[in-house]
């Protein structure tokens, strides 16, 4: 098997507006396609991220709580390559987005931080 990338992530939100907004407006993810699917009373909102990837944004009525531990079993966080991490952190906490201290990852000596979706899901942003 011979993969050429990560095509899309997904991710399940509670609040559809409230999480398209973070993820067009404040991330500024480019939308690719809304689509709203009537059967299952929920939306999936395809988003450009970078040149090469994609988020696919799921809602569905009462999805279950994301388990609260971060070193739970299972995907641990989402990660974005940014240019410079310290404008990004000024811009994420302009726009009212809580962001950790930067540190410095230990074996790339490349800045990294973490912040939060409307859904806790982690996330994080990593200096290029």
């Amino acid at each position: 098997m011979k993969t050429t990338g990560i095509h899309h992530i997904a991710i399940i939100c509670s609040d559809y507006e409230r999480s398209k907004k973070f993820y067009v407006e404040t991330l500024g993810f480019s939308v690719i396609n809304e689509t709203f699917r009537a059967e299952r009373n929920s939306y999936k909102l395809d988003l450009r991220v970078g040149e090469n990837s994609q988020i696919e944004l799921f809602s569905f009525p009462n999805p279950p709580q994301r388990v609260g531990n971060p070193e739970a079993c299972g995907l641990r966080h989402l990660a974005f390559e940014v240019e410079d991490i310290e404008q990004t952190v000024v811009y994420l906490n302009y726009h009212n987005v809580e962001v950790e201290n930067i540190r410095v990852d230990e074996i790339t000596g490349k800045k990294f931080t973490f912040f939060k979706d409307p859904d806790n899901l982690p996330l994080e942003i990593y200096q290029r």
